[in-house]
C-alpha cells in the first residue's frame, strides 16, 4: 500500500514539472528579418507591409508607447477670459484602432483664479475633460482617457477651451494678465501599441504630424542628388509631399550619404536605384530591381517608417514618384471653395471671390454666453490673389448679440482683421439690449491674399466691476451673448493682379499656381543646400496654390526669356538681369553678408564729412515733413504717398548685413511675366534662412516687392511697392473696371481731387454753354 502511494506521488510530481516546462513553447521560427517586404501591386504602387511578429523564446520587455505631438504651431497660449482653439490631427487606421490617451501639459498665470477658471478638452466633439486651471508654479500634466472608438482614421478634431478669471482685479486691463500656456513637448497622443508608428499605405503620409516644436520635416537621402536629371523629379516629389501633409511649418532637407533617424514630425525619404540604396537598406523591397516601387519600409535600426522610392532606372523612379504626386495634381486651374487650414485651425477657410453671405455657424462659431469683461473670438476667410479693394472696400458683419442691463455706456465691440483694428461700435445706451443683424462695416484695408483672420472683441464695463467686491470676478451671470445666426457679408470687390506682390505669392502661390506650362527654375548650383531651399520654397507655393507647380530647370538665364521664372541661390551668383529687374544694388553681389574680418580700422574722412553735411542740410526740413505726415495720418488717415500724381520709381535696394535671406519680386524684361528671387549670402545661409522663413508666423509676413529675414533677431521686414503694374486676371467687364477705378482713385486722392475739379469745370462750361443757347436773351 505504501509503495502504491509513493508511486502516485512521484507520478503527480513529474506531471506537474512537465506541465510547467511547456509554458514557453519551443520556437524554431527564424529571427525577424531586418527589412519588411512590399506587397505585390500593379504598376509598382504596392505598399510595404510589416513582417508578422515572432513569438520570442524569452520573456518580452515592456513595449514603449508611441507618442504623437499634436500642437501644430508649438507652444499654445490661451489668453484672456475666453479662448477657443480647434484643429485636426490625421491618424492612420492602425493609430485610430489602437488604445490612446491624450497627455496635456500646461502652466497658467499666477493671477488666474482656480475656483472660477476651467480648461476643457474635446475630441471629435466629445468632451473628455473639464478641469479647474490651477498650475501656476510649474507645468502640470493631465493624462486623459480617450473612449474606445472615438478616434477614427483620417482627420480628428481636437478642441481646447479656456475660461479664466482674475483672482482679485475686475478691470478690463487685468484680463490681459490671464494666460495658460500649453506645453507642446508634453502635449501628445500616446498609443499603447508601439506598432501604431508603422505606416502601411501612401495615404499615411498625411499622418506625419509635427515634432515638439510644431515643425514638420522631410529628410531626403538621394545618392544621385547632384545629377541634373534628378532635380525636376525631386522638386515635384517635394511639392506632392507638402500638399499631402498640409502642415503649417514644413521644410525639406537633402543629403547624399547621411541617413538621419526619424523623430516624431519627421519622415526619411530614400530615393534611388537599388544599387544606390544598398548601403542604407540591408534588404531592398522585393521587385525593386525590375519595377517601380513606392512604399514604406521599417528602418532596421530604429523601427521607424521610411518612405522608399526605387526602381531599376530613374525613369522607373519617376513613375514611382508619380504614384504619390499624381493624386494631388489638377488638370487646369480650378476655383477652390476653401483654403485648407484645418491642420492648424478648423474649419477650413471659405474662399470668397465675390458677393457672399455666410452665417457664423458656417464659419465655425457657435452661440456663446459670456459672464466676463472681455470676450474675444475669431473666424477665417480666404480672398484670391487678385484682390484689389484695400483702399475703399468694406465688408459687413451683421451681428446678432445681446448684452445685459448692467452693461454701462462706454462699452464697445471691436472688429480686428489680421490683428489690426478695422471697426468699433460703441454701446451708448444702458438697460441692456438685443442686437438683430446690427451692421458693422469692416474696412478691407488689412485684408491680404490667402487666409485672413477676423476677430470680434466685446469690451464690457459694469458698475459691479468698479466696486469689485470679493468674489465678483467669479460671477457666472451672463453679460453678453453672441449668436451663431450672425452673418459675414463680403461684397463684390475689384479683381486685378498686381506686380510685384509677394503677399499674393505667399498666400495663394500666385501667379505660378495659375500658369499651365512649366516654370523655369534657375539655381546657381545643384547641391544639398540649394535644393533644400528650393524644395522648401516650392513646397510652400504648392500648399498656397493647393496643387504642385510644374517647374523645369534652366542652366542659363538666357533660356528664360520673358517668361515667369524663379531664381534661387546665393546673391553673388545671380545673373546681372536679376539685379536690374529687382532694383537691387549691384554692389550687394560682393558686399552682402557678415563684415569680413581683417579690415583696416578707421573712418573715411570724406565720406563722414559728406554724411554730416547731408544730415545738417536736411535734418530740419525732414523733421518738419515727418511731423506733418504724422499729423495727416493721425487726423485724416492720409499719407504723403497718396498725394501724388504719378508713382515714384523704385529706389535701389541694398540688403543689410543683418539680413540672412532675401525674397524679391519684379516683372520680367517685357513686363508680362513675374520673376521671383530667393537669395542669401551663402548656400548654407540659403538653406537655414528658407527653413526659418517657411514657418507660418514668418511666411504670413511676406509682402511688398522685397522681404528680408534676419536670423539674429528672427524678424521679417518688407519693402513696400511704390509702383506696380496691373496684370488682368478676369474677363473685361464694366463693373470690375468701375471697382478698379474706385480703388485706384481712393489710393491716389490728389489725382482724384484734380479729376473731380476738372469734371466740375467741364460741367460748369457745359451748363453755361447750354444756358447761353437755350436761355432768355435780352
Amino acid at each position: 500500500m505504501m509503495r502504491h502511494l509513493l508511486l502516485a506521488l512521484t507520478f503527480a510530481a513529474l506531471s506537474n514539472t512537465l506541465l510547467h516546462a511547456q509554458t514557453l513553447p519551443f520556437d524554431m521560427t527564424p529571427e525577424r528579418p531586418a527589412l519588411t517586404s512590399p506587397t505585390e501591386g500593379q504598376g509598382g504602387n504596392g505598399t510595404v507591409q510589416p513582417a508578422p511578429a515572432v513569438t520570442p523564446v524569452v520573456e518580452p520587455a515592456e513595449t514603449e508607447a508611441f507618442q504623437r505631438y499634436i500642437l501644430p504651431n508649438g507652444n499654445l497660449g490661451l489668453t484672456g477670459e475666453f479662448e477657443d482653439r480647434t484643429w485636426s490631427v490625421y491618424l492612420t487606421p492602425r493609430q485610430a484602432a489602437s488604445g490612446a490617451r491624450l497627455n496635456l501639459g500646461y502652466q497658467n498665470s499666477i493671477f488666474v483664479a482656480p475656483e472660477a477658471s476651467r480648461l476643457s478638452v474635446e475630441v471629435n466633439n466629445t468632451n473628455i475633460s473639464d478641469q479647474p486651471i490651477r498650475s501656476p508654479e510649474s507645468v502640470s500634466e493631465l493624462s486623459l482617457d480617450i473612449p474606445k472608438g472615438l478616434l477614427k482614421p483620417g482627420s480628428n478634431l481636437i478642441r481646447l477651451r479656456s475660461s479664466q478669471r482674475h483672482r482679485t482685479d475686475c478691470s478690463i486691463q487685468s484680463t490681459y494678465e490671464l494666460w495658460s500656456n500649453i506645453d507642446a513637448e508634453k502635449t501628445y497622443l500616446s498609443f499603447a501599441d508601439n506598432a501604431a508608428q508603422v505606416f502601411q499605405s501612401l495615404d499615411d503620409i498625411r499622418a506625419i504630424g509635427v515634432n515638439e516644436s510644431g515643425l514638420t520635416r522631410f529628410n531626403f537621402v538621394v545618392p544621385a542628388l547632384e545629377q541634373p536629371g534628378t532635380t525636376i523629379s525631386l522638386m515635384r516629389l517635394a511639392q506632392g509631399l507638402a500638399v499631402l501633409a498640409d502642415m503649417p511649418n514644413q521644410s525639406f532637407s537633402f543629403d547624399t550619404d547621411h541617413m538621419i533617424a526619424s523623430r516624431p514630425g519627421e519622415m526619411t525619404v530614400l530615393v534611388g536605384t537599388p544599387a544606390e540604396l544598398q548601403p542604407y537598406l540591408p534588404s531592398l523591397p522585393t521587385g525593386a530591381g525590375s519595377a517601380p516601387v513606392a512604399g514604406f519600409v521599417e528602418d532596421p535600426k530604429t523601427g521607424t517608417p521610411v518612405l522608399v522610392l526605387t526602381g531599376p532606372t530613374w525613369q522607373a523612379i519617376r513613375t514611382a514618384i508619380e504614384s504619390i504626386v499624381a493624386p494631388t495634381d489638377v488638370v487646369a486651374p480650378v476655383r477652390r471653395d476653401v483654403i485648407t487650414t484645418q491642420r492648424w485651425r478648423a474649419p477650413d477657410a471659405p474662399f470668397l471671390f465675390s458677393d457672399t453671405r455666410l452665417r457664423f455657424s458656417q464659419l465655425g462659431l457657435n452661440t456663446e454666453q459670456f459672464s466676463g469683461r472681455r470676450f474675444r473670438t475669431d473666424f477665417a476667410i480666404g480672398v484670391p490673389s487678385d484682390f484689389y479693394a484695400a483702399a475703399y472696400g468694406e465688408a459687413v458683419i451683421l451681428l446678432d448679440a445681446a448684452y445685459s442691463p448692467n452693461i454701462l455706456p462706454g462699452s464697445h465691440i471691436d472688429i480686428y482683421v489680421n490683428g489690426s483694428i478695422a471697426s468699433t461700435v460703441p454701446i451708448t445706451s444702458s438697460g441692456g439690449g438685443i442686437l438683430r443683424h446690427l451692421p458693422i462695416n469692416v474696412t478691407m484695408r488689412h485684408f491680404r491674399p490667402g487666409v485672413n483672420t477676423i476677430a470680434i472683441e466685446a469690451i464690457l464695463k459694469t458698475e459691479d466691476d468698479t466696486v469689485c467686491a470679493p468674489g465678483a470676478t467669479g460671477a457666472e451671470t451672463p453679460r453678453f451673448a453672441l449668436f451663431d445666426t450672425s452673418e459675414f457679408h463680403m461684397p463684390d470687390f475689384a479683381r486685378i493682379g498686381q506686380l510685384p506682390n509677394l503677399a499674393a505669392t505667399a498666400g495663394t502661390g500666385a501667379p505660378y499656381g495659375r500658369i499651365l506650362e512649366a516654370i523655369p527654375l534657375f539655381m546657381d548650383r545643384i547641391d544639398a543646400d540649394t535644393l533644400s531651399a528650393a524644395a522648401t520654397f516650392l513646397g510652400r507655393l504648392a500648399v498656397g496654390a493647393g496643387h504642385p507647380i510644374a517647374v523645369e530647370t534652366v542652366a542659363s538665364p538666357a533660356l528664360i526669356g520673358n517668361r515667369s521664372a524663379i531664381f534661387i541661390g546665393s546673391l553673388s551668383q545671380m545673373p546681372q538681369m536679376v539685379f536690374t529687374q529687382m532694383n537691387i544694388a549691384e554692389t550687394s553681389r560682393n558686399t552682402w553678408g557678415p563684415d569680413p574680418g581683417g579690415q583696416a580700422e578707421g573712418v573715411d574722412t570724406q565720406a563722414a564729412l559728406d554724411e554730416w553735411r547731408q544730415k545738417l542740410r536736411g535734418g530740419l526740413w525732414s523733421g518738419q515733413i515727418n511731423a506733418f505726415e504724422a499729423w495727416l495720418k493721425r487726423n485724416f488717415d492720409i499719407t504723403l504717398t497718396s498725394l501724388r500724381f504719378a508713382a515714384t520709381s523704385e529706389s535701389s535696394f541694398t540688403p543689410s548685413n543683418e539680413a540672412s535671406l532675401l525674397v524679391a519680386q519684379g516683372p520680367s524684361p517685357d513686363g508680362n511675366g513675374t520673376w521671383t528671387v530667393v537669395a542669401a549670402p551663402t548656400g548654407r545661409g540659403l538653406h537655414e534662412g528658407m527653413q526659418a522663413l517657411s514657418a507660418q508666423s514668418n511666411w504670413e509676413q511676406l509682402a511688398g516687392r522685397i522681404t528680408t529675414y534676419q536670423r539674429g533677431t528672427k524678424t521679417v521686414e518688407a519693402v513696400p511697392v511704390n509702383a506696380f503694374d496691373f496684370m488682368p486676371t478676369q474677363p473685361a467687364s464694366f463693373s470690375n473696371y468701375r471697382l478698379i477705378a474706385a480703388n485706384w482713385l481712393s489710393t491716389n486722392i490728389l489725382s482724384y481731387a484734380v479729376l473731380l475739379a476738372g469734371l466740375a469745370i467741364i460741367l460748369g462750361l457745359a451748363t453755361a454753354t447750354l444756358l447761353g443757347n437755350l436761355g432768355r436773351r435780352r
